[in-house]
């Protein structure tokens, strides 16, 4: 995938590059491109393309001026977690993500100078179906356990809508499927459901253990198409305000995706299933004809062949 972006064009600024999508979309732009990335802890790894600005996205103080001289900015900060703390510790999702969130767009207003500004959203906010949901079947009934993380995405979705009768800049929220590849976390507590998966069917000697059935069905894509869908959405898109689904279209149960890395993985290990651990019963395949009109972008990569991808980055850099 090749950067498309000029120099002369866009000085990037990625909020979040510590996290898995941001290390991700920073490793890319910097390729070719000089940009500005923050962290908030501790510098993530050395780039000679990439600033690195110490901030603490939920401080106005530490905030303050961070857009200056800054075309585009990428945002993918946030408090992220499994579906353990999904369900133990709700309260993570709606105070530290509205309130950095609060502050970014506060910025930005004061800024009046982004071009553009691309906010990742999720996709709780739709109710569980089997079939494919569009951008318009959000109908304010969102699921009772996802209730916090999904009313904050909408709460941010909604203020970036309204910034942008108030500014020249574009906004678009990407309501993205579950994103896996490498740099996810691979932690059985805050990774999501593949980064799991995929640890723990690596250290497994006999058998691994799925939360529940396994009959919920998810839409999963890799982290190059996601990628190249910012990429087109900075090229591409139209209107000041728009919403987008991206994922692969495709529903797979958590149970034959666990099959699947098992096979990929090359191991001869049962799936135990633990009925008694928290999940969320709940089913999402998403509808992205909106974004292959509008922007040309469709997903490349299947299933299999991201996680095969996955698999060889995930055996050259964690120890097993």
């Amino acid at each position: 995938m090749t950067n498309k972006l000029t120099k002369k064009q866009n000085k990037i600024m990625i909020l979040g590059a510590t996290g898995f999508i941001g290390k991700n979309i920073a490793l890319y732009y910097s390729k070719n491109l000089k940009i500005k990335a923050t962290y908030n802890k501790k510098i993530p790894f050395e780039n000679q393309n990439i600033e690195w600005i110490k901030c603490d996205l939920r401080s106005t103080r530490q905030i303050n001026n961070l857009f200056d001289n800054i075309d585009i900015v990428i945002n993918a900060a946030a408090v992220t977690s499994g579906m353990r703390d999904i369900i133990n510790k709700p309260h993570i999702h709606v105070n530290d993500n509205a309130l950095m969130n609060i502050n970014i767009l506060k910025q930005l207003f004061k800024n009046k100078n982004i071009k553009h500004y691309i906010f990742f959203s999720c996709t709780v906010m739709y109710q569980s179906s089997l079939k494919k949901q569009d951008e318009k079947k959000f109908n304010y009934r969102i699921t009772d356990k996802y209730f916090g993380v999904g009313w904050t995405k909408v709460y941010v979705e909604k203020l970036c809508k309204f910034y942008s009768t108030f500014l020249n800049t574009k906004f678009s929220v990407i309501r993205h499927s579950n994103i896996f590849g490498p740099y996810d976390k691979f932690d059985l507590e805050k990774s999501h459901v593949i980064g799991a998966t995929i640890s723990k069917v690596m250290k497994a000697e006999k058998e691994i253990t799925i939360w529940g059935k396994g009959d919920e069905i998810r839409d999963f894509l890799y982290i190059s198409d996601l990628i190249k869908f910012v990429e087109l959405l900075i090229k591409n898109q139209k209107n000041k305000y728009e919403v987008y689904n991206c994922g692969s279209e495709i529903g797979v149960k958590i149970l034959d995706l666990a099959k699947l890395i098992i096979k990929i993985a090359g191991k001869k290990i049962k799936i135990k299933k633990n009925l008694k651990a928290p999940t969320i019963d709940f089913n999402l395949v998403l509808d992205c004809g909106k974004a292959k009109k509008e922007i040309g972008w469709k997903a490349q990569v299947n299933l299999s062949d991201g996680i095969k991808k996955t698999l060889v980055w995930y055996k050259k850099n964690t120890f097993l």
